[in-house]
């Protein structure tokens, strides 16, 4: 049997088990009572990770969870097509495909040849880990004018070669390769 775990050891991004289904903490808040005989109350953000769906749902500190039998694989893209994104495991060469709904908005991050880990839950792959940053090529983005950072505006917008929308310096031109940052979808740098 796997270990317990208690809702006041929960930290971000931890993955637990609640309600048969596989969560990943997003943040933790824990409230210590002021009165005696208060209880400790943790609040969580967690997403689930079959569903997407992210809520706070509050837990009494001795509250347990499972662990979930979640496996992390690593894992390069290959390409997507209608049926999906697929991936190839890297430890077997098997090819993993995950739908459309279950990349969700990750799916501006999958350039050719992206390592990163898949998530499998019960041996069915869910969801995606991407590194820290991803190198993407600038698809468009308007040239510099003269006297834009008069306005204050130092950064314009700009589309990736997947088609994500984000700000950059104005020095950047199209057909550069730039770092994004995987968890807020700014730009890191020149690549």
């Amino acid at each position: 049997m796997a270990s317990l775990i208690e809702a006041i050891e929960i930290k971000r991004k931890m993955f637990f088990e609640f309600e048969n289904a596989p969560y990943h903490c997003l943040e933790v808040e824990v409230s210590k009572p002021t009165a005696r005989g208060g209880q400790t109350l943790v609040r969580l953000k967690m997403r689930n990770l079959l569903t997407r769906a992210v809520f706070d749902k509050t837990f009494k500190a001795g509250e347990k969870f499972g662990e979930p039998d979640l496996v992390k694989v690593p894992a390069t893209f290959l390409y997507a097509d209608s049926d999906g994104y697929h991936f190839m495991d890297q430890a077997s060469f098997e090819t993993l495909t995950l739908s459309a709904e279950m990349t969700g908005e990750d799916r501006f991050l999958l350039v050719d040849n992206v390592e990163i880990q898949v998530h499998k839950y019960n041996g069915n792959p869910i969801s995606l880990q991407f590194p820290p940053l991803v190198e993407m090529t600038i698809a468009y983005t308007e040239p510099a004018v003269r006297g834009d950072t008069s306005s204050g505006s130092v950064t314009k917008a700009a589309t990736t070669n997947t088609g994500m929308e984000i700000r950059v310096p104005l020095f950047i031109k199209e057909g550069e390769k730039v770092k994004v940052h995987t968890e807020t979808r700014e730009f890191a740098g020149r690549a």
